[in-house]
């Protein structure tokens, strides 16, 4: 049996994809409109990166201009501003706040976001969600990083240990660290998990847990 699970956040916990997609609408349709397709189909595959890393990628390989520290730190403002409210609003996934309550006392939960920890943290709070979580963890740092921070700290074998993620990010920090990997997919979005074993792969956290109680994982 499983001791703890890591927990991406949105698209995992919260349905606030399309909150960040939009944001990134926001913030690049009215400068450069003609980049618009690209950007947003870039964020869209890359979404458990953090924004900071993202704006630096658009910047070098998209938009082909410099970008200074303060223009990254000003569009990451903005950023908090239009999504803030959005995520902290935003609908659980089908099954995750059950989940949650359910299991929060027989194993270890964690959250590792791409969102920047303190920010990831206020909304943990005031979602009123911090009972659940062992600890929230948020960027700069990597996932894979992370997640073996995590292992070591609580003495966790990586067999009991589950990351559950919607990113092909997520599923590499999990990779980097040894640990199993399910993936989430939205309704209507295509599988960016290609090699990754069907029997790993849900639709939501119900279906998350009909996984783990089938192999007797819980």
């Amino acid at each position: 049996m499983i001791k703890a699970i890591i927990f991406d956040f949105d698209g995992v916990i919260a349905e606030s994809v399309e909150v960040k997609t939009h944001a990134f609408r926001r913030l690049f349709e009215a400068r450069y409109p003609e980049h618009l397709g690209e950007i947003l189909s870039y964020h869209k595959i890359n979404g458990g990166i953090s924004r900071y890393a993202k704006f630096q990628y658009i910047y070098d390989h998209l938009l082909k201009r410099p970008l200074s520290e303060s223009e990254s730190a000003q569009l990451g403002d903005l950023f908090s501003q239009y999504v803030l409210e959005g995520v902290i609003h935003s609908a659980f996934v089908t099954g995750a706040a059950e989940f949650l309550e359910k299991y929060y006392k027989k194993l270890y939960l964690f959250i590792v976001s791409g969102t920047p920890e303190e920010e990831m943290r206020l909304i943990v709070n005031r979602r009123n969600l911090s009972r659940f979580f062992k600890n929230v963890y948020g960027s700069p740092r990597s996932k894979g990083s992370l997640v073996r921070m995590i292992l070591n700290d609580h003495r966790i074998k990586q067999e009991e240990m589950v990351f559950i993620g919607d990113s092909i990010n997520d599923y590499e920090g999990a990779q980097q660290a040894g640990v199993r990997f399910i993936g989430r997919i939205h309704p209507h979005e295509q599988n960016p998990f290609a090699g990754v074993d069907s029997r790993n792969i849900v639709k939501d956290i119900r279906e998350f847990e009909r996984v783990l109680l089938s192999e007797g994982l819980i």
